[in-house]
């Protein structure tokens, strides 16, 4: 891992089939034992990372609430800036700070929209945020550590970028097929075996009906 950038986790639930989301972009897959868990871990993080599919998918809140414990600084990947502004995050960024991360190909007129609210505006990239440079940036802010939650998308451009340096899933029992369901990496995948990322597990849980998955 470089010094330059923070340790990076990447976080999600799964169903067996290796899917995030139905075709319908229903992500409600963890039991309340995984959510608390997964809470447990944003409490320890110094920050917590989405792109904006999520956002527009799921209207997360991205806080600690299942258990104690601190928020973390919440980032928000938008490269054209066009986060809704009612969303939970937008409504909640007074008291939770919180990052929106555009390229240049955002319009001023967006970029304005946001300045109106009390949150932080990094703009790195030109058509996409360059998130090695993203992370440079957080790094020189004292962030050490950073917890994706993905969707596919986002889960696929730190993968592809050699960005993730431990990676914990919950495998959840449900089978929900659909070539139209979002997988836990997207994009255009490795072509072949041997240029893809290769894990060592650390170690596995049981919980109840649901296993949870650490690789490094």
């Amino acid at each position: 891992m470089e010094k330059s950038r923070p340790k990076v986790i990447l976080s999600a639930a799964m169903t067996l089939d290796g899917k995030i989301a139905t075709k319908t972009g229903d992500s409600k897959l963890s039991s309340i034992q995984d959510k608390v868990r997964i809470h447990k871990l944003r409490s320890k993080v110094d920050a917590i990372l989405v792109g904006s599919n999520t956002i527009k998918r799921d209207d997360p809140l991205l806080t600690v609430r299942h258990t104690k414990g601190k928020n973390p600084l919440r980032i928000i990947l938008d490269s054209k800036a066009n986060i809704d502004q009612k969303s939970q995050i937008i409504k909640t960024c007074k008291k939770i700070p919180t990052i929106i991360a555009v390229s240049k190909k955002a319009s001023k007129k967006n970029i304005d929209k946001l300045k109106k609210y009390p949150l932080e505006i990094i703009i790195t990239g030109n058509k996409l945020v360059n998130i090695k440079n993203l992370l440079r940036i957080l790094s020189k802010k004292k962030i050490k550590t950073l917890l994706v939650e993905g969707g596919g998308t986002v889960n696929w451009e730190f993968v592809k970028q050699g960005l993730v340096d431990e990676i914990i899933i919950t495998i959840t029992p449900y089978l929900i097929g659909g070539k139209n369901a979002i997988t836990l990496v997207e994009g255009e995948g490795f072509s072949l075996i041997q240029k893809a990322t290769k894990l060592k597990l650390k170690k596995t849980c049981r919980l109840g009906n649901e296993i949870v998955l650490h690789y490094y």
